[in-house]
């Protein structure tokens, strides 16, 4: 039996990363995997970076992780709802040290595991070809292939979407966990200003047991008050902006 719990899309969000954490480790997994984006877009990057490494797990980059190695807002961005996503960014690049920066350097592409048998699990972030692809629910089979191109799994696991989905593509089981730290929205998107209204942490937990193989995607319930009350200790700008994603 092995039992993988897979999390993703952080954004320095600490607070429903120790929920999730919480959760499994009462549900006794033998290693989580980090589909990425950890650290940038929320209020402690510090801590979700010295929490990620305390747990020893294999992280993936993100295109947001990405960004902190390389963080600037570009001049081009005037929109009122997309500045403070990349002036959010700054900030968190600006807090790290350069061994956090190190640590960031570490993360692979992709990430392999056997699942027993002739069956894998391939991890990425948003396609095995790029953390910036998107793959949803009603992204065509054409593109799909394209994205896949090169890579076989029997499982595929990602984030970059904030939504969680299982999609079977061929003879592939693709899944996305959804997101820890900012549930619902594709954090890149101006739409990450609306009132969402969002109460919950999202992760999944992959199972093999005699050879069965089954995914569970879970949301758990969080204290937004109580998050919210932790990231008014910070000093990240647009906290405003920010606090509308849960309230």
């Amino acid at each position: 039996m092995m039992r993988l719990g897979l999390i993703a899309d952080i954004h320095g969000n600490l607070f429903a990363l120790e929920a999730v954490v919480d959760e499994l480790v009462r549900e006794q997994i033998d290693q989580i995997i980090c589909l990425g984006d950890v650290a940038a877009l929320g209020p402690q990057p510090h801590e979700v970076l010295a929490r990620l490494q305390a747990l020893n797990c294999p992280v993936i980059m993100g295109n947001t992780d990405a960004w902190l190695l390389n963080a600037q807002v570009p001049p081009e961005v005037a929109a009122e709802n997309s500045r403070p996503i990349y002036e959010m960014a700054v900030w968190c690049a600006e807090q790290l040290s350069q061994v956090e920066r190190d640590y960031l350097h570490t993360f692979p592409a992709t990430l392999e595991r056997p699942l027993g048998g002739e069956r894998t699990l391939l991890c990425y972030h948003g396609s095995p070809r790029s953390f910036d692809d998107v793959i949803a629910a009603v992204t065509p089979d054409a593109t799909v292939k394209e994205m896949l191109a090169g890579y076989s799994a029997a499982v595929m696991v990602g984030g970059h979407t904030h939504t969680q989905m299982v999609r079977r593509y061929e003879d592939v089981h693709i899944i996305n966990v959804g997101s820890v730290g900012l549930p619902g929205v594709n954090a890149g998107s101006p739409e990450l200003a609306k009132n969402r209204n969002v109460s919950w942490a999202e992760y999944g937990i992959l199972s093999v047991e005699q050879g069965r193989l089954s995914i569970d995607l879970r949301r758990t319930p969080i204290d937004v008050n109580r998050m919210i009350q932790a990231a008014m200790r910070t000093r990240m700008p647009h906290l405003d902006w920010w606090v509308q994603k849960w309230k």
